[in-house]
């Protein structure tokens, strides 16, 4: 977390006051969260009405796609198509594969090039099918395993030629990137405090005021009566002051993050020749800002197993992934590099270095120290198998 997050959340966390009380406690609590929607709308090109407070992604993204589903298949029957790319995070693809399973949707996989990113034309030609059965897009900002950033404007302005609302998942871009509710046209948007220096189990939906969706909670009615729960204020204060900071602070941490990830890619792949970079090579530029996220370096090692690699490094002091988080320790390959093209070997052999805002150039030179020995020590183990 950044120090200033941490220091207004412990300030926060010795208060007492439900937000949802009359009493003066709570009237308290109440200022706070509401300046802190104030404050992460204001970062985020949003207005405070639309920023509805949640626990985090996992729980912004399934109230997205199963409460826009819900919503649109209630007030046309025919509307059962989901349109998601095989690269979506789970929390993404598996809200849609529960909803098919117990809702009737008709969930389709968009296809992607071999950056990982949707061409406009992709998602037109999926929605022209039938355009009347489709009941929302979601493709995310940003992919959390190669670092491919996608052209949301076009896709939303796609989408919303057929008139089909479109979710995205931001986890990756808020923060980093320059995200803007209201400038990118898209109907929803998830981000989450753990991914730009804020609290765990804090995060939001940017929901637009006109858009209906259907409540996965019940109770109190908080949050435009769209997620109903006692509102963690602490953890809101945290999360607003996180969203603040990193996105006033992105145009410089992306261009150092953008700096040290060249270098630790060209520094690998000198010492690893048959080392590949997988996603898009971050030379391009998508909405303003650049085309691959500044601090992700995906890579694929022939002849090694990711988790062997990963597990090496880890005992050198360098800590990488596999894949999401999410299911890191599941012994199978990347979905994402599968959806890319990449053959299952390939999918298994890779490795995600991520930079933050605590890194510096001796994390590179850390890792560019180690990576032929462990590489080679992974290719023999392999072998012997």
């Amino acid at each position: 977390m950044l120090p200033e997050a941490v220091a207004a959340m412990c300030e926060a966390l010795s208060r007492t006051g439900n937000a949802s009380s009359l009493h003066s406690a709570g009237r308290r609590a109440r200022r706070d969260v509401e300046e802190s929607r104030e404050r992460i709308a204001a970062a985020v090109g949003a207005r405070p009405s639309e920023v509805v407070l949640t626990t985090g992604g996992t729980e912004s993204d399934n109230l997205a796609v199963k409460g826009l589903f819900w919503s649109r298949n209630a007030a046309d029957p025919r509307r059962v198509r989901v349109l998601v790319p095989g690269i979506e995070h789970h929390a993404v693809l598996d809200s849609a594969l529960w909803l098919a399973e117990h809702s009737g949707a008709q969930v389709e996989l968009l296809a992607v090039d071999g950056a990982g990113r949707v061409q406009p034309e992709t998602l037109r030609a999926a929605l022209a099918a039938v355009p009347e059965t489709v009941a929302l897009v979601s493709v995310m900002w940003a992919n959390n395993e190669v670092g491919t950033v996608n052209p949301i404007r076009e896709l939303a302005e796609v989408a919303h030629d057929f008139d089909v609302p479109l979710h995205t998942d931001a986890v990756q871009a808020v923060g980093i990137l320059p995200v803007d509710f209201a400038a990118s046209g898209v109907d929803a948007l998830t981000l989450t405090g753990h991914k730009l220096g804020g609290p765990y189990g804090a995060g939001a939906l940017l929901l637009g005021r006109t858009v209906e969706l259907t409540p996965l909670l019940h109770g109190g009615g908080q949050e435009r009566d769209v997620r109903s729960g006692t509102l963690d204020t602490p953890a809101v204060v945290g999360l607003a002051t996180a969203v603040e900071l990193s996105v006033a602070d992105a145009p410089r941490r992306a261009a150092m993050l953008s700096g040290l990830r060249d270098d630790l890619i060209g520094k690998v792949r000198a010492t690893v020749g048959d080392a590949t970079l997988n996603g898009d090579p971050g030379t391009g530029e998508i909405d303003g800002g650049p085309s691959r996220l500044p601090g992700n370096a995906h890579l694929s090692f022939p002849g090694c197993e990711g988790d062997s690699l990963l597990m090496l490094l880890d005992a050198h002091g360098i800590e990488c992934s596999t894949g999401s988080a999410c299911t890191a320790g599941v012994a199978q390959p990347s979905h994402v590099l599968l959806a890319m093209g990449a053959d299952e070997a390939t999918a298994r052999g890779s490795l995600r270095f991520s930079l933050g805002h605590t890194s510096g150039p001796e994390d590179v030179d850390a890792v560019a120290a180690v990576i032929g020995q462990v590489v080679e020590r992974a290719r023999r183990a392999g072998v012997s198998r």
